[in-house]
């Protein structure tokens, strides 16, 4: 933590539960700005959730298409889902989604990072893992979810990416975090072979 991080502090003085839905609950805070004057704070807490970038070895990714409400289309998206208990396990959570998403399972699963999916209203958390040496098997996505496989080469969906063609945030970070993790593991075995 930077040391000048503690002038930007707010200070919650009360908290009120104002809808207790099934997946989101929003919340209506009192608080104090850093120079001390009162104001609100309006978001939504979020049992938190996990995302997996499934990386074939022919160097495709195994991808859902998936109807996003909110914005009314269907967007391309990496298996994610979210936990069923904030005391769940992370890596448990993972291997479950990229089974239930994909049908796959896998022999070597990396934690490539913490994902914030909008920080100023929501709390939730998202862990994004690359999975990799994948076994196929037969997907069972949840009774409500709706989705369609699609395997795209990890090098178009860089592009993609960059293009603005995938819009949804933790696809675009672990893309771009698993691109660049393995660009450095390649980079370390052309030097050792050196």
């Amino acid at each position: 933590m930077n040391p000048n991080d503690e002038a930007l502090r707010e200070t919650g003085v009360s908290s009120e539960l104002i809808f207790d839905g099934k997946v989101v609950h929003l919340y209506l805070d009192n608080i104090l700005l850093p120079d001390g004057k009162p104001a609100t704070r309006e978001y939504l807490r979020h049992v938190g959730a996990v995302a997996v970038l499934p990386l074939f070895a022919d160097g495709t990714v195994a991808c859902v298409r998936q109807y996003r409400y909110p914005h009314a289309e269907v967007l391309t998206e990496i298996p994610a889902g979210k936990l069923e208990s904030k005391a769940e396990d992370h890596v448990q959570a993972a291997l479950r989604e990229l089974r239930e998403e994909t049908g796959c399972s896998c022999g070597r699963l990396t934690y490539l990072g913490r994902f914030y999916s909008s920080p100023a209203i929501l709390d939730e958390v998202i862990d994004l893992y690359l999975a990799e040496e994948l076994q196929e098997g037969q997907a069972s996505p949840d009774e409500d979810e709706f989705i369609a496989p699609v395997r795209i080469p990890l090098a178009r969906l860089v592009d993609m990416v960059l293009a603005g063609e995938i819009p949804d945030g933790k696809t675009q970070a672990a893309v771009l975090w698993g691109n660049e993790l393995l660009r450095r593991r390649g980079q370390k075995e052309s030097e050792r072979t050196c």
